[in-house]
């Protein structure tokens, strides 16, 4: 069976179903939980969660590589940054740890016309 979502091959025990459609487990976990990079909620709960805590949250080797990248450069656009990382990540993955870096209130974005350029927070 194939994923509807990336068409990957399923096992039949690892397909899931969702909507009608029959996914992978991370098309799946994907589905049930939407990146949302702009997220006042999550933001607060880290910048609280920092407040309260003794040490600095642990950045991923990603993060912060990542946030190096992005403050090299004094702001890039998601292209350039995945062109830095030479297909260590793609798009989805990227976005993803970019949202946990924003939500820290490591790094933020701005547009620039139809572009979205990452900035250092």
């Amino acid at each position: 069976m194939k994923c509807s979502q990336c068409g990957a091959t399923v096992n039949e025990t690892d397909q899931r179903e969702h909507q009608g459609r029959t996914l992978c487990e991370d098309c799946y976990m994907e589905a049930l939980s939407p990146l949302k990079t702009c997220d006042p909620w999550a933001a607060y709960n880290a910048q609280r969660h920092e407040v309260t805590q003794k040490e600095p949250p642990q950045l991923s080797l990603m993060q912060n590589r990542i946030l190096k990248l992005i403050t090299d450069a004094g702001e890039i656009e998601a292209d350039a940054l995945l062109e830095k990382l030479e297909g260590e990540l793609d798009r989805s993955e990227l976005e993803r740890q970019f949202a946990t870096l924003r939500h820290m209130g490591k790094a933020g974005a701005r547009k620039s016309g139809d572009r979205i350029i990452f900035v250092a927070g």
